[in-house]
């Protein structure tokens, strides 16, 4: 909660920082712009640590930003997103014992939330087309995993089924709070108002905590493609 905190003042801040610098060069750059966001996450986890299971899990995303001038062609824009990270991960295990086969089949997402903090330095190459690359700070809320149990136990010619459901909290102590990674994407403005977005983050910081040493590290990877409204 404190690093989140401190996001929000550091963010905070610049912006103040950037409204005096604007109103004292405005022969050289245009007035701050806010606006909303939102779209969809295609996610998923590094396979460092062995999960060539996985699958890409889809999440959304959505916050607030602003686009503050710095030059003619450049810019500088904070965020503040709500933003589904995580993956969907399939497992399959099979025995048998005393001539009884259980067949056990299991598909689940692990679904990591977070405050995400972007700083995007934007390049127009014309008023309406930009390029964006930049740091991510994000702030883990809420750690679960939600999935689907399919047994088949076969024993000769008897076949049985059974399935279930389940949601179950991931213990966040075994997890970094805290996420960092590094952004590049792009975007469009049909009109003034009116855009649509782009964007890869790649993660930098391991999800879990005090990993044992040698062990490979899990890292968010999401590509994010939604529509932005500046006021």
């Amino acid at each position: 909660m404190k690093k989140l905190i401190l996001g929000l003042a550091l963010t905070a801040g610049s912006l103040a920082f950037a409204q005096t610098t604007t109103t004292t060069t405005t022969s050289t750059s245009s007035a701050i712009r806010f606006g909303i966001k939102a779209g969809m996450n295609v996610a998923s986890l590094s396979d460092d640590a062995g999960l060539e299971d996985q699958k890409s899990k889809i999440g959304f995303n959505a916050g607030v930003f602003a686009s503050i001038p710095l030059a003619e062609s450049f810019s500088i824009q904070p965020e503040i997103l709500y933003s589904q990270y995580g993956a969907k991960i399939e497992n399959t295990d099979e025995f048998t014992v005393l001539g009884t086969t259980t067949r056990n089949v299991e598909s689940y997402s692990t679904n990591l939330d977070y405050i995400t903090v972007p700083v995007m330095f934007q390049y127009n190459f014309v008023p309406n087309f930009y390029v964006e690359a930049g740091p991510e700070f994000g702030f883990l809320i809420s750690a679960k995993n939600k999935g689907d149990r399919n047994t088949t136990v076969t024993t000769g010619s008897n076949v049985s089924t059974s399935s279930s459901s389940y949601t179950e909290d991931i213990d966040k102590d075994n997890l970094n709070t805290f996420n960092f990674g590094v952004g590049i994407g792009a975007g469009y403005y049909f009109t003034d108002n009116i855009g649509i977005t782009a964007r890869y983050v790649a993660g930098v910081t391991d999800v879990a905590k005090d990993r044992p040493s040698g062990s490979d590290a899990v890292r968010n990877n999401t590509f994010q493609v939604g529509l932005a409204y500046k006021f």
